[in-house]
């Protein structure tokens, strides 16, 4: 069983910062990949980063300078640190986690970029 639950999300201006997170209910290190994705209106869900039990990650290459990801295993947690927002950046965030070949998604939190 894996239960991920997103905060953080919320109105932020253009080149705005925000950090969301994600409680994951066991050990995020021993998971597959985890990751953030992201669904704006109107548009499939992306990738927006993603990263593997040994650490490595894999950003999308809008996002790539801007948001970093983290994670602290104490915590069974993941988050996203978002900089220089952009309204494009606006859509629904969603944590993901892979154990085995098996997908799990937080609910999503709302992040909008707007003036």
């Amino acid at each position: 069983q894996v239960q991920l639950v997103e905060s953080g999300g919320g109105l932020v201006q253009p080149g705005g910062s925000l950090r969301l997170s994600c409680a994951a209910s066991r050990s995020v290190a021993s998971m597959k990949t985890m990751g953030w994705y992201r669904q704006a209106p109107k548009k499939e869900r992306e990738l927006v980063v993603l990263i593997n039990s040994g650490g490595t990650t894999i950003y999308a290459d809008s996002v790539k300078g801007r948001f970093t990801i983290s994670r602290d295993n104490a915590k069974n947690a993941i988050y996203l640190q978002m900089n220089t927002l952009k309204p494009e950046d606006t859509a629904v965030y969603y944590c993901n986690a892979v154990v085995g070949n098996t997908i799990y998604w937080g609910q999503g939190t709302q992040v909008t970029v707007s003036s």
